[in-house]
Order: structure tokens, then sequence, then C-alpha cells
């Protein structure tokens, strides 16, 4: 053996963390030709497959589906019962594969993409332990998602809350079930329980989704009250108990008491930097990670964080979006090409930050992307926003009697493109690409007055917003 082969790094690139993140920047640098392997300690498909997107929209959709239906004259007369909650989770589980991976991994293997069971932990430039053994590599990426955050409230801790791992993979339905968080997951486990069958408060210390547009707010408080949701704004728990029975109380900061069987906390997320071995290469864990559109760690070049541990945009698309834009710079780099920057440079700065779509599955749903009004605004964007009743559309007045919803497009007149839009009612999750496409593609409103929608559909709303926005000056002919 040559004193070069004896040096050769056991691999090109290990990946910390077997999520969708990570699957995919171990995949595109593969497709390649990088020898890459991914180290996972737990399930191989990660947050997502197991405890997030997946088992919460199951848990969601049967709701919905009675809900829509009840929403019909002559749909409603033929739907009569409550939504039954053993088969929903059984259809839930369904989607977790009983949490098992071995699909997953025998995908890794069809990929050519070597799995390595353990704790992965950095241990030096291009070194990984995992348990008791160290390998080398000549890139390393981070894909190690986030965790979540447990408000310090007395007792809480020690109440054993469920959080949303707990939830999602829950196998009964508690009779009574105290919610903290108005962000995303606290209100789609509200709606997700309520249609099982609990008796649900939802406490929230500001409004909900206060994030996106007021409106958002507005009809999601209305929507889950009309589910039985008791909706509790502007209150903070002062203190949690769980009795020997089980049941716990929490104590809000008005002396008011609630009773329930389960408690979920759900305020949110932080990138999961902790015990991965960053101080031993001069990083410190508590400041988060800085990376550049390629997704390099600042200071590093051999390090990379994609997903939700760098901190750019904690959803699963927008880390599959950052996996490809890594995976393809890895293999470049490694193999002394140029960085495709005119692929990926620009765009990833955008799609991270100027049109992230967001979806919340609730009832209505809530989709927007881009910046909201107020956020343009900090910007110091010199904008103007359309606002356009959704029950007002044909094709929705068809879709729902009594269609209840909201559309919102922000516009930079600078530039006469769209910066943000926001859709909230029935369905409206088809909707968001086409804005994204508008966003990114930085589509102007003089275009857009020749994207005609269908009729009728919930799409004609882009007509009646353009119409409400009124026609730009000087407005020339398409082929002008």
């Amino acid at each position: 053996m040559t004193g070069a082969e004896a040096r050769r790094p056991d691999y090109d690139l290990i990946v910390l963390g077997a999520g969708p993140a990570g699957e995919n920047v171990a995949d595109y640098a593969t497709q390649h030709g990088v020898r890459a392997a991914i180290v996972e300690s737990e399930l191989v498909g990660g947050e997502c497959s197991y405890w997030a997107c997946m088992p919460s929209k199951a848990l969601l959709r049967s709701g919905h589906a009675i809900r829509a239906a009840r929403r019909l004259a002559g749909a409603r007369e033929a739907v009569g019962g409550a939504v039954d909650a053993a088969a929903v989770l059984a259809r839930r589980t369904s989607f977790t594969s009983d949490w098992k991976d071995d699909g997953q991994v025998a995908w890794l293997d069809s990929a050519g993409i070597d799995l390595i069971r353990g704790r992965g932990r950095i241990a030096g430039t291009g070194l990984v332990r995992v348990d008791d053994r160290v390998y080398s590599a000549r890139a390393v990426a981070l894909a190690t998602g986030s965790v979540p955050i447990l408000p310090d409230i007395p007792g809480l801790a020690a109440a054993a809350p469920w959080g949303t791992r707990e939830a999602t993979a829950a196998d009964h339905v508690p009779a009574r079930l105290v919610v903290i968080g108005g962000g995303v997951a606290g209100v789609e486990l509200a709606f997700a329980f309520a249609s099982l069958g609990s008796r649900v408060t939802l406490l929230a210390r500001t409004g909900l989704l206060d994030r996106e547009e007021p409106f958002v707010g507005d009809h999601l408080a209305a929507a889950l009250a009309e589910e039985g949701v008791d909706v509790r704004l502007g209150v903070t728990p002062a203190r949690v108990d769980r009795d020997t029975d089980g049941l716990v109380t929490v104590v809000l900061d008005d002396g008011t008491r609630l009773v329930a069987e389960e408690l979920l906390s759900a305020t949110g997320g932080r990138p999961n930097t902790d015990d991965l071995g960053l101080e031993s290469v001069g990083l410190d864990p508590g400041a988060g990670l800085t990376v550049d559109e390629t997704m390099l760690v600042d200071g590093t070049d051999w390090l990379y964080a994609v997903g939700d541990v760098n901190g750019r945009a904690l959803l699963t698309h927008q880390g599959k979006y950052q996996a490809r834009a890594a995976g393809e710079a890895i293999a470049a780099r490694l193999q002394g090409r140029p960085v495709a920057d005119e692929l990926w440079g620009r765009h990833a700065a955008s799609a991270d930050q100027l049109a992230v779509p967001r979806v919340v599955f609730s009832d209505p749903e809530v989709a927007s992307v881009g910046l909201s009004e107020a956020r343009a605004r900090e910007r110091g964007l010199h904008v103007r926003a359309v606002e356009y009743d959704l029950g007002q559309v044909a094709g929705a007045a068809l879709h729902a009697d009594d269609y209840a919803g909201r559309a919102k497009l922000v516009v930079d007149e600078d530039r006469g493109v769209i910066v943000g839009a926001t859709f909230v009612g029935q369905d409206v999750a088809e909707l968001l690409h086409a804005a994204t496409i508008a966003i990114v593609g930085e589509v102007t409103i003089e275009r857009l007055w020749h994207a005609v929608p269908a009729y009728p559909t919930i799409s004609e709303i882009w007509l009646r917003l353009l119409e409400t926005y009124g026609r730009p000056p000087g407005r020339r002919p398409l082929d002008a």
C-alpha cells in the first residue's frame, strides 16, 4: 500500500443526520461521484417522516374532509357521526411505517450511501466520532435539525408535558388537552385533537401565527372556536403540576386553573447544535452557525450546515432545497470544479430570505410566501398592499357554502413585482406555488395581467387582486 492510499480518508463526505436535508445532501453529492456516508442515531428519514410533517397532516386530514363535506348542501346530509379516532390513529401510523425505517434504509443502499448507526460528533477537522470509532472525510455536513424549546414555566418540565413528538405519536386521545403555543404546531395540533374528540384549550401569550398578516389570526381564532376549542390569547401559564392520578393543572397568570389529562408544549424550536463537538474545531455551539449560499460554514473550507441546524429557514422543503445546493457544491469543490454560482448563489439567497413558502394545515389553511406587509416595510421597501375577500370569488363559492377566506398581495412599487402573498381559506395551499413562482421569477404586475386564471376556480382570486391593485399606467400590449 502506498503512503497516499494509507492516508485516503474513509469517505469524501460524512453527513450527520438522516432527515430529509441529510438524505438530500448525500444523494446529490453521490450522484456526482462522491463517496458518502450518513450517521444517524434514530430513524433514517428524520423528524418529518416520523414525528412532524407526515403524521401531523395524517391526523388532520380526516377532520378536514368531514368539515368540507358539512359545508356543502347535499353532502352535509350524508355525513353523520364523529371522526373515528382509532382509524385516524391507525392511518397516521401507516404513514410512519409503524416507526420503522426499513424502507428508508433500503433507499440509502440503492443510492449508494453508507449508513453508520450511532451518535456522531465532530472530533477535529474532517473527523467524525461515532461511539468509539473515528471516521475521516474530506467534507462533513451537519443536518441535525432542530430541537423543541421548553418554556421556563415552574413545574412544566416535572409535569412531563407532551412535545410535538409525543402528540403526533400518541396512541390515545385525551379527554382534555391544554396546548401552550399559538404557532404552527400548536394551531395544527389543536385542530387535530379537537377533531378526534378532545376538549382542547389553546393558550397563546400573544396572538395566533402573529408573524403572518393580522387577518390570519382572526380567521383561525374563529375557526378554532367553531370547532369547540377554547382559545385564550394574551395569557401566560404561571405554574404547571401533574398529580398522582396523572391529571395536569395549569395555573394562568390571572389565577385561572385549567385541568386536563394531557398538556402539549408547542412553543417552537431552535437549531440543534448541542453536543456536536463544534468546540473541537473552534466553533461555539451557543453562537449558532453562519453559512454562505452553498451552506459552507463561515471560517471553514470543509464543514457545511444544512437545514434547520443553520437557522436560515426551519422548514423541511427549504432544508431540502439547501441540501441540493450544498450537495452539488460539495461535489464540485472536492473534484476541483467551479461551483455553479450562477445556478445557486443569488437564488439561494432569495429562496431562503425573500420567497419562503409556508403552509399551516389548519382549517382554514394558511398559505403564505415572501414578506408580510409589516416586514416589507421594516426592510425599507416602498410597498402597497391589496386584499380581497376569497368568498366573493365564484370558484370559492362553488367550493364551499359560505366560503370564508381572504387573500393579500404585497407589491414593491419601485420594481412593480410581488414580494409577499397570503391566502387564508379552505384548500388554499394549492394556490401558493403560483405566488412563489411570481416572487422568485420577479414577474411584474404588468406581465401578470396576461396570466389568465381558469373560470370558475379559486385561482380567479389573482384577477380580483390585480383589479383591486389597478392596471399599471402606460401598460403596453403583450407583444410590444
